[in-house]
């Protein structure tokens, strides 16, 4: 019975959003990565272009630790710009403990590529595509002399066993999106934005399917352009729909179809755009679509025009795209992008509707976003984006974001950590009165705005950037104001509400400081198949069990932990949240796992 009332207790603390508690995800640091920096230590030079694209690529030498693959595609390794990969081993804490380089000349990749082949344009993690227990990795080399999507079946110290060749489609961009046609193989999108089918550079993307020894199944592949694969009208040349990721949303909007979320960043005179695409669940074929970009269906940023440095024009917007998962606690799942010739490159959060539109979004840049960053004027910010989930096992995620695409850089990659911050409440209608402010958009002697309304999800990234306490929210009007910790709480007759920020470092008090802890971890999440419980103790009683829920609250699976080491295995469960329950010696911990 104590056991259930606990259980109980942390579901609904872990799930529930109710009026008292509101969760939404903020800043919680991030490490640098290039060469000399993070750990990183490689011959990289300028032009390189590393992380020009990269993705988690899974434990590769059994440590229990995500590692990550990332491309170099202008590495000059036996010919100019014939590109190379690296893979970089990590420690929890988002460094690079060692890493391991493929090219023409490194790691045992016998291949010969030419000069401007850009190997590693795009790379992707595939899983265990051949079931030796060590994951594998795709990349893409789109020379038109040598156009190619390899896919690399690694050793577990990252060096190439063997690999397949495959010369059927261009990819200036891969992005694996699970296993869509449930053969029980991880599938890729490859990312054409130069293809000329419907017009000049309207772009084009692959879904490519593989057969038990990496290649594709030509016959199955489903391609969408303007005029194929069901997408219709609305792309004009030039928009260079496809981009260089796509992202993989699930049927967010509960109709059967799938939503794959793909940027056509040159639209719009440069400004840049995304579509939502509702995919058919058999065929893949477009059954709907809706476009975003500035002043259509929910976004409302603006976004620049004109020439940049590099010769193109304009924000760039849509340029990249990730999946990560619900980070406003509203049950649809969110999207990270960025316009990276926006200044020195923005990141944003798009916080989605149901309908696919967009609810609201939030930025990260040098001012924004409370990271922090000191971004140089070309940096290109969020060329690329990879989602690479709790590596540190804290319940916090990571996202990785490409930059460093300035002149003199070989290229940048930046790790950024966001951790679940709890905004309590003030029972009844409050705000936080005298003390310093902080933030505010609002001028009490005049009773306006002082500049833009702002959502709550906006609010809550100002308190974020600002350290702030205390935080005053109207939603009624959109005002937004930050204190200090000398602020109190009055009764409000402007309908107001008072929350506190948990996440500040002038609050305290911490339900996770009350209670000891078994030190687990939870990996890798988010995951395909298997699911790892690491307990950090060698003895074990009767009692020790880990359990699975669905999030509202059914258990799904209960074993029984007898050793350092559980596995769950997750296969057949449907894409989605699920909550993990670990017991040990009475105590409990519970982690937010996400299937893909």
């Amino acid at each position: 019975m104590k056991f259930n009332l606990l259980l109980s207790f942390l579901l609904f603390y872990a799930i529930n959003l109710t009026a008292q508690i509101t969760t939404q995800w903020g800043p919680d640091g991030f490490v640098k990565i290039e060469n000399g920096s993070g750990g990183m230590m490689a011959a990289l030079e300028p032009g390189d272009r590393f992380s020009r694209d990269h993705d988690q690529a899974g434990d590769i030498n059994g440590d229990g630790i995500i590692d990550l693959v990332i491309g170099a595609r202008s590495d000059d390794d036996g010919a100019t710009d014939a590109g190379a990969l690296y893979i970089a081993f990590l420690n929890r804490d988002g460094t690079v403990q060692s890493n391991q380089k493929i090219s023409m000349l490194e790691g045992g990749f016998n291949e010969t590529l030419v000069e401007n082949n850009f190997f590693g344009y795009g790379v992707a993690g595939i899983g265990d595509y051949d079931n030796d227990g060590i994951p594998d990795i795709a990349a893409s080399a789109p020379s038109r002399i040598n156009n190619a999507l390899y896919i690399i079946f690694l050793n577990r110290d990252g060096t190439v066993k063997s690999f397949v060749k495959n010369l059927v489609t261009v990819g200036q961009g891969l992005t694996a999106i699970g296993d869509i046609n449930n053969d029980g193989r991880i599938d890729l999108v490859a990312c054409d934005p130069n293809s000329d089918l419907g017009g000049t550079n309207k772009g084009a993307i692959d879904i490519l399917f593989l057969d038990e020894s990496g290649q594709v199944l030509t016959n199955n592949t489903v391609t969408i352009s303007s005029e194929s694969g069901g997408f219709g009208t609305g792309l004009e040349d030039n928009d260079k729909f496809g981009g260089r990721e796509v992202a993989m949303l699930g049927d967010i909007d509960n109709d059967g179809t799938l939503e794959m979320a793909v940027g056509a960043f040159t639209s719009d005179g440069g400004k840049g755009a995304i579509w939502i695409l509702s995919l058919n669940s058999t065929t893949f074929n477009v059954e709907s679509k809706l476009k975003i970009t500035e002043g259509l269906n929910g976004f409302s940023d603006v976004l620049t025009t004109g020439a940049n440095p590099n010769g193109s024009q304009g924000a760039n917007f849509g340029h990249a795209l990730c999946k990560v998962g619900d980070l406003n606690g509203d049950g649809v799942p969110d999207l990270m992008t960025g316009a990276n010739q926006q200044n020195e490159g923005w990141g944003y959060i798009l916080y989605l509707n149901a309908d696919k539109t967009v609810k609201t979004y939030t930025r990260m840049n040098n001012t924004e976003g409370g990271f922090g960053f000191s971004l140089t004027a070309e940096d290109r910010f969020s060329r690329s984006i990879s989602f690479l989930g709790d590596l540190r096992g804290d319940g916090t995620i990571a996202v990785n974001y490409g930059a460093g695409a300035g002149a003199g850089s070989a290229g940048a990659l930046y790790l950024l950590f966001f951790k679940p911050c709890e905004f309590t409440q003030q029972a009844g209608l409050n705000h936080w009165n005298r003390g310093n402010t902080l933030f505010t958009n609002w001028s009490h002697p005049t009773q306006m705005l002082t500049s833009d309304s702002l959502t709550f999800e906006q609010c809550t990234f100002k308190a974020f950037e600002t350290n702030a306490p205390y935080l005053t929210y109207n939603f009624n009007d959109g005002r937004c104001i930050c204190k200090d910790s000398t602020a109190t709480l009055t009764a409000s007759t402007e309908l107001s509400t008072a929350f506190i920020n948990e996440c500040s470092n002038f609050i305290t008090s911490d339900i996770n400081d009350l209670n000891p802890k078994n030190q687990a971890i939870v990996y890798p999440n988010p995951t395909y198949s298997e699911l790892f419980v690491e307990i950090d103790q060698t003895s074990f009683r009767d009692d020790d069990r880990v359990r699975l829920f669905s999030i509202f609250g059914n258990q799904l699976h209960s074993s029984n932990i007898n050793s350092n080491q559980t596995k769950i295995d997750l296969s057949n469960y449907p894409t989605g949240i699920y909550i993990l329950v670990a017991t040990v010696n009475g105590i409990s911990e519970t982690f937010k796992v996400f299937k893909e």
